[in-house]
C-alpha cells in the first residue's frame, strides 16, 4: 500500500526536496477527499459483499437441511434393500459372499456398485434397487451444492477482508497527508462547517420520524462501518434515520438504491434518499429546499450540504 507521504509525491504535491516543502492547503484537501471517497468506496463494497454473505449462509443452512434429510431418505433405502437381499438368500448359496458384501458395505457407492454386481439383483423387491440409486445421486447433488456455498462463503470471506484492508489504508493515508499540516491548517480540513436550512422544512408522514432523526445526528462523527448511536457511515445513518420510521434498510447504499420507488429530482420530498457516484457509493437523505443530510466523511461528520454537492444518480422513496 502507498504511504501518505508517496501518494502526495505522485500527486506532484512537493517538490524533488519534500523535507523542505511544504503542502498546499487545498491540494491536500482535495487529496483527503479522494482517499475518504476511495476508502467509502471499499467500505459500501464491504456492505455489499456482507449482505452476500448472509444470504449465502442462509441458502448454505437451507442446503446442509436438504443434505441430511437426503442421507436420513438413503439410509432408510439402504435398510430396505438390505432387508430385502437377506430376505431372498436366507438359504445361502453361490452368491451368498456377494451377499455379504452388498449387506457390510460401509461406503453408500461401494453398496451400489457391489449392489448392482449380483447376478440376481433384478430379483430384488420391486424399486428397491432404483430407491436406492435415485436416492444416492440425490445425496451427491446436494453435497456438490453445499460445496460450491462453502466455496462462495470463503472467497466472499476474503474479499471482506481485502475491503476492510483497503478502509484501513486509505484512512492512514489521509491521516499521514494530514500530519504534514500546520495545526490550524489540519483544522481547516476538518472543520469544514455543514450548510444550514430553515428549521421548518415541510415534511409528513413516516418521512418525518426519518428526518428528524437524521437531522438530529448533524454533527456526530463520521467512522466507516458505524450505524450509531453517536458515529454513523452514509448508509449507516439513512439505515438508522428510516427505522425510526418502522423501515428497514439493508447498510448498503447500493442496496438502498433498489429499496423503495425511484423518484425523479423534480419530485423530490424530504425523507427520499438521493445516491451518488458510478458505481453508487454514497447515500443521503434529502431535507427540502435542495439539501441533504447526510454523513459525509471522517474530515466532515454527518452535515448539511447542497444536493448537487457529488455525481447525483438518483432517488428513492422507501416504505
Amino acid at each position: 500500500m502507498v504511504s501518505g507521504l508517496a501518494l502526495v509525491a505522485t500527486a506532484g504535491l512537493v517538490t524533488s526536496s519534500p523535507a523542505q516543502a511544504e503542502p498546499d492547503i487545498d491540494d491536500v484537501q482535495s487529496r483527503v477527499d479522494t482517499l475518504f471517497h476511495e476508502a467509502e468506496q471499499a467500505q459500501e463494497r464491504y456492505h455489499d459483499a456482507k449482505i452476500e454473505l448472509d444470504e449465502l449462509q442462509d441458502d448454505l443452512d437451507s442446503l446442509k437441511a436438504d443434505q441430511r434429510a437426503a442421507q436420513t431418505s438413503l439410509d432408510g433405502v439402504r435398510t430396505d434393500a438390505r432387508e430385502s437381499i437377506l430376505r431372498q438368500y436366507t438359504g445361502g448359496g453361490d452368491d451368498l459372499g456377494a451377499v455379504t458384501e452388498v449387506v457390510t458395505a460401509g461406503d453408500a457407492g461401494a453398496f451400489l456398485d457391489r449392489l448392482s454386481t449380483m447376478s440376481s439383483y433384478q430379483d430384488l423387491q420391486d424399486g428397491v434397487f432404483d430407491d436406492y440409486a435415485t436416492g444416492l445421486e440425490a445425496l451427491d447433488i446436494r453435497r456438490d451444492a453445499v460445496q460450491k456455498r462453502v466455496d462462495q462463503v470463503a472467497e466472499i470471506e476474503a474479499d471482506l477482508a481485502a475491503d476492510k484492508e483497503v478502509v484501513d489504508d486509505k484512512l492512514a493515508d489521509a491521516e499521514a497527508l494530514l500530519d504534514r499540516l500546520k495545526e490550524e491548517e489540519r483544522e481547516a480540513i476538518l472543520s469544514r462547517g455543514s450548510d444550514r436550512v430553515p428549521s421548518d422544512v415541510p415534511v409528513s408522514g413516516r418521512a418525518t420520524a426519518a428526518v428528524n432523526y437524521a437531522m438530529a445526528q448533524v454533527g456526530d462523527s463520521y467512522v466507516y462501518g458505524a450505524a450509531g448511536p453517536s458515529a454513523f457511515d452514509c448508509s449507516g445513518l439513512t439505515m438508522m434515520a428510516w427505522a425510526q420510521a418502522g423501515v428497514g434498510l439493508p447498510h448498503s447504499s447500493s442496496a438502498q438504491y433498489s429499496s423503495g420507488a425511484k423518484v425523479a429530482v423534480s419530485d423530490l420530498q424530504a425523507g427520499d434518499l438521493v445516491f451518488y457516484y458510478s458505481p453508487i457509493s454514497h447515500v443521503g437523505m434529502y431535507i427540502g429546499n435542495g439539501m441533504i443530510v447526510h454523513a459525509a466523511n471522517p474530515g466532515a461528520g454527518v452535515k448539511i450540504s447542497p444536493l448537487n454537492e457529488m455525481p447525483y444518480v438518483g432517488a428513492v422513496r422507501p416504505g
